[in-house]
């Protein structure tokens, strides 16, 4: 039979279509000899480059017109998404991406024919063959050498009929999609939710983040997006990330010469991170191997402080955890240089001045040991009030005004009896070590958004200092990790939000160069203001169902596409400066414990 059928002339039939069994017969007195299309020996691809609509590669990707045959035996090996490569005459090949899959006619009468119509009313099914089945290529790169391959932007156009496989070598893979060797581990390379298998051992293809600091500076001191809808398992996913940079062979260069290994300190909403201290019970041996085998890192990080904020009113029930606990408060003086701690969310320009001038003379008067409590019976002097008024440094409704936001803060934070933050940063800052900051016992939210920014602020005002007060944030590379991060970032008309944006997001601009790693989860990406998310140059998409949340974070429209259908654990990643944007699986097993008992 050939590609469009077996076109010997069909038996006699009556007008209701019943047949003898065989409903196409073959006349013994045929004057053609039978045809076979089997050709000798093995087929060495999943078929051939065509040019029936043309063969191009063009600057502008729009131009480019790139299509492939696949034989019958090899269609249901192709998937939309997947991998293959096509050789050139000499020893380069062109790495390429299925974008399309189509059945298509060689004319456009095909199936318009009596034989076509006779045989669909005699079978209960289509011939499949008889029609083309092409697949539209995406060229990636044009990849070269045997051992040492290299890569560069599509510069060639393939022969017609040149052999079309699939990419199975990880070599090859990882050449084609950019993708590091080594660097910090992400998860597996997948098409459609599948792993991408390949010849090698093991089969799937790691997906790395670069690390290396000699060829410019480490990605995750240009910061990390981990955004996923509830369940899709975005905090598994960014534990097994965290994990990594925790290895004791991570190591970053500072400016004095030295090697030092990243601290890592991780807010908390949910008190679930504390838990990477302790191993997983569901990871057996034989994982684990395999795990080293690929150079993952994993099991509990001994190394893990949770510092618990101690607030009047409130305990921490810390039970899902073996980690050492520490208490810690947040002094007043910190409000000395940051006012937008204790101004709440609706002053304006005018108060938040005000604010900062009462502030500021709050502690001229006091010093800088006083407390919140003491600047309530400062604010409560109608003396100073007046004076104020007449000097006009601040308006009689503005103090009002101020008054009011100070006593609406969450004074319960300030002052309580544990150490002060400030005097507990070589317990907060640890090179090597995990530092998780629990606020989920802290009901109310303006407490919690308090005691975050407060010691975020502490770490990105030491990184950005040009006179820093505590030299070990100075001298440490630091991962500040924020759950939750649209809840403290968000793009608010407020001055304190702009305040605490701008903080923020200088402290991204100047990252790289001071060590410096912002590491944010979030299940609401399109609140986080636009001038931090803009600094964000790797993002882990999982599952978002959110319309609004899938077009904020800004992938490609083929992988955008995928978000609201992925299971759970699967991602896409998007991070310009590492490699293509692809598509993985991480790890079914948390590298930590995880989840309650």
């Amino acid at each position: 039979m050939s590609d469009l059928g077996d076109f010997t002339e069909f038996g006699g039939t009556d007008e209701t279509g019943d047949d003898d069994d065989d409903p196409v017969s073959t006349p013994t007195d045929s004057p053609f000899d039978p045809y076979d299309i089997d050709a000798a020996g093995e087929d060495r691809g999943l078929g051939a480059v065509s040019v029936s609509e043309g063969l191009r590669v063009a600057e502008d990707g729009e131009d480019t017109r790139l299509r492939a045959f696949v034989t019958v035996g090899n269609r249901e090996l192709v998937r939309l998404g997947k991998y293959l490569v096509v050789p050139y005459p000499d020893d380069e090949v062109l790495f390429s991406r299925i974008t399309a899959l189509e059945y298509a006619q060689e004319f456009r009468s095909d199936d318009a024919t009596e034989i076509h119509a006779r045989r669909a009313m005699r079978r209960s099914g289509v011939e499949e063959r008889d029609y083309k089945f092409v697949t539209t290529l995406d060229p990636v790169a044009v990849l070269s050498g045997t051992k040492d391959l290299t890569r560069r932007s599509t510069d060639r156009v393939p022969k017609p009929g040149a052999i079309v496989r699939e990419a199975a070598d990880p070599a090859t893979i990882k050449t084609g999609l950019n993708i590091p060797e080594t660097g910090v581990f992400l998860g597996h390379l997948s098409v459609g939710g599948e792993r991408v298998r390949t010849g090698a051992d093991p089969p799937t293809v790691d997906y790395r983040l670069d690390d290396d600091h000699t060829a410019g500076d480490p990605l995750v001191f240009r910061h990390t997006l981990v955004a996923g809808g509830t369940g899709s398992g975005k905090t598994h996913a960014a534990k097994n990330v965290l994990r990594q940079f925790l290895d004791p062979d991570r190591t970053y260069p500072m400016d004095d010469g030295r090697e030092v290994r990243p601290a890592v300190v991780q807010f908390d909403p949910q008190d679930e991170y504390a838990q990477m201290h302790d191993d997983n019970p569901d990871l057996s041996a034989e994982y684990a191997r395999r795990l080293e085998r690929e150079e993952v890192a994993h099991g509990g990080h001994d190394d893990t402080l949770a510092m618990v904020p101690k607030v009047r009113g409130r305990s921490y029930p810390g039970e899902g955890h073996r980690a050492e606990q520490q208490q810690f408060t947040v002094p007043f003086s910190m409000a000395r240089t940051r006012p937008w701690l204790v101004a709440g969310a609706s002053l304006n320009d005018n108060q938040y001045g005000g604010l900062t001038h009462l502030i500021s003379r709050f502690f001229r008067k006091e010093g800088p040991g006083s407390t919140y409590q003491d600047f309530l019976s400062f604010l409560d002097d109608s003396a100073l009030r007046d004076e104020l008024d007449k000097t006009g440094r601040v308006h009689e409704a503005t103090f009002d005004a101020v008054k009011r936001r100070v006593h609406a803060a969450p004074g319960q934070v300030f002052d309580t009896d544990a150490t002060p933050v400030t005097e507990a940063v070589h317990d907060l800052v640890r090179p090597g070590g995990l530092t998780v900051v629990p606020t989920y016992h802290l009901t109310n939210s303006r407490a919690a958004e308090t005691v975050v920014l407060a010691v975020a602020s502490l770490l990105v005002d030491e990184k950005l200092s040009n006179d820093p007060q505590f030299p070990r944030i100075d001298e440490t590379p630091v991962i500040l990790g924020m759950d939750e991060a649209h809840n403290f970032l968000a793009d608010a008309d407020s001055v304190q939000a702009r305040q605490v944006v701008g903080k923020f997001t200088e402290a991204a601009k100047q990252g790289r160069k001071e060590r410096l790693g912002l590491f944010l989860i979030t299940q609401d990406p399109q609140d986080i203001a636009d001038p931090v998310f803009k600094q964000l140059n790797t993002k882990l998409v999982l599952n978002l169902g959110d319309e609004d949340a899938i077009n904020s974070v800004n992938i490609p429209p083929n992988l955008q596409s995928k978000v609201p259908y992925m299971e759970k654990g699967q991602m896409v990643v998007y991070s310009p400066d590492n490699s293509e944007p692809v598509e993985l699986i991480g790890l079914s097993n948390c590298l930590t414990k995880h989840g309650r008992d």
